[in-house]
């Protein structure tokens, strides 16, 4: 029997497979897609991502791949804006997400993960209160794949999570993302660079620049019962950018280079994991659209505290397991995910960005900070 079943190969997953198979846990990675496979995602990698990926020694070319992103531009209505730059010279990403997942993948397999594509995951198994494995399929195939431990590791909408009741969407926000790289001889591919983030009105368009002269944009906005536009998503993400008065002139002529991606809503809460067996990694446990652009971060520092659990569970047995794992995530992420929900709240209200742009202005230090914990520079 395997000792880990690992339920999704995005970064998530590859980071707990190389972990795991480096310990010497006998592993294998499943996945719906063929790889590598486009991913929605903002394309960029925080500074503190990047310096944990390096202390864990994965994705090694990652420090030069791609364009370097120094720091972040906020603007909001009336031509506000915010710019600020990571401390000490640390510089982000921005890379194509197929790629980096890619990078990732490849050092799972290299230190001895297996790894199988096109598999569908139906449902977890429980036997006698336990999770033993998973139900799945492929080409021509139906059949239980069981291990010691399984990681869900399958994203906001994971198959293991929900076949055990354990998501659900929260009422409020209730927000969609559409999203695309696009073409456009207005949008300069200069490196380094900033990331950026444009507030409007209800909504937000995040924006990188990305190598091959392409521009990642998405639009993230509420959908309600009845909105027929983003049944139009190729429209209504050109329509954002052409009303748009920062943006129009740049992306004039902007022409789609293939999607665009939909996805929504955004939002799941996850329940306490409490199930023997199960371990959660990454979006499946749980997700709200991170603005300050550290969702990989926490798919990665996740990935390792749960490969860390496994490791535990397989040595030790399944007692204090779920109650660390739950602390250990907490402890980490608690106050960045409260950081989170205050830098939302202060978008959604457009003179909440005039008020923090005057106050940048009259002290920069404050955004310095800001922008400093938003790339987890002090990782």
């Amino acid at each position: 029997m395997l000792d880990v079943l690992i339920v999704g190969a995005g970064p998530a997953g590859a980071v707990a497979a190389a972990v795991l198979a480096r310990a010497g846990a006998r592993v294998r990675v499943v996945d719906r897609a063929v790889f590598p496979r486009d991913k929605l995602c903002g394309d960029t990698v925080n500074p503190g991502t990047i310096a944990t990926l390096q202390r864990l020694g994965l994705a090694r070319g990652i420090a030069t791949c791609g364009l370097a992103v120094e720091g972040m531009c906020l603007t909001g209505a009336n031509g506000v804006s915010i710019e600020g730059r990571y401390p000490r010279g640390q510089v982000g990403r921005a890379l194509v997400r197929k790629e980096f997942d890619w990078m990732l993948l490849q050092d799972a397999l290299a230190a001895g993960a297996q790894f199988e594509s096109g598999v569908a995951v139906r449902r977890a198994l429980v036997e006698e209160g336990r999770v033993v494995g998973v139900r799945a399929g492929g080409p021509g195939w139906e059949g239980d794949l069981r291990a010691r431990v399984t990681i869900a590791a399958d994203g906001r909408r994971s198959a293991v999570v929900s076949s055990l009741g354990l998501a659900r969407h929260p009422r409020r926000p209730r927000r969609w993302a559409i999203g695309a790289y696009v073409e456009t001889a207005g949008a300069s591919t200069a490196s380094p660079t900033l990331g950026e983030m444009h507030v409007r009105s209800g909504r937000y368009i995040g924006v990188a620049q990305v190598p091959g002269g392409l521009t990642n944009v998405c639009l993230v906005k509420p959908w309600r019962p009845g909105d027929a536009a983003f049944g139009r998503p190729r429209d209504l993400l050109l329509g954002e950018l052409a009303r748009d008065p920062l943006l129009r002139d740049r992306f004039a002529g902007a022409r789609l280079a293939g999607g665009p991606h939909v996805l929504g809503p955004l939002a799941v809460d996850v329940g306490p994991c409490a199930i023997d067996g199960l371990l959660l990694a990454g979006d499946a446990a749980g997700f709200v659209d991170p603005m300050t652009g550290d969702g990989l971060c926490f798919a990665i520092r996740g990935a390792e505290l749960a490969a860390a659990s496994a490791l535990a569970a397989l040595e030790h047995g399944w007692a204090g397991v779920q109650a660390g794992l739950a602390y250990q995530r907490r402890a980490t992420f608690g106050s960045k995910w409260r950081f989170n929900r205050a830098v939302r709240s202060l978008v959604s209200l457009p003179p909440a960005v005039a008020a923090a742009a005057a106050g940048a202005r009259v002290a920069p230090a404050i955004l310095q900070r800001a922008i400093a914990y938003a790339g987890d520079c002090d990782r």
